[in-house]
């Protein structure tokens, strides 16, 4: 399987969060992860950073912002220029999603935990 370095914001350290299930299982499966949350932390040996950081190589950015905290992150997730940007429950936003097309960028409304558990990560 191919290391997708994964950008997840809205990352954790509450156990029962989704967020902090992607970390484990994606540093579990051998993803390059990088963390971005409202308080810093470490989940699985990453560091959850609370401001933007510089990134590169992204191959995905998953979502676990609601629509309205996501408008801090827009031209961030576009600098970034990830190969794309899943949206998981709860975290769809169209006016994100044209932003995202302008900029040739894929959407992918899912979620995270299923794409792994089901190899289609």
């Amino acid at each position: 399987m191919k290391n997708k370095k994964t950008l997840v914001l809205g990352a954790t350290t509450k156990p029962e969060r989704y967020a902090f299930r992607a970390i484990n299982i994606l540093t579990q499966k051998g993803h390059t992860v990088l963390a971005i949350g409202q308080n810093a932390g470490e989940v699985a040996g990453v560091k959850i950073h609370t401001k933007a950081i510089p990134v590169t190589n992204i191959d995905t950015v998953t979502l676990y912002l609601n629509p309205v905290r996501q408008r801090d992150y827009y031209n961030y997730i576009v600098e970034a220029q990830p190969k794309r940007v899943i949206f998981n429950p709860g975290t769809e936003n169209p006016e994100l999603y044209q932003l995202l097309e302008l900029n040739n960028i894929k959407i992918e409304v899912a979620c995270t935990l299923v794409l792994l558990a089901t190899n289609q990560y």
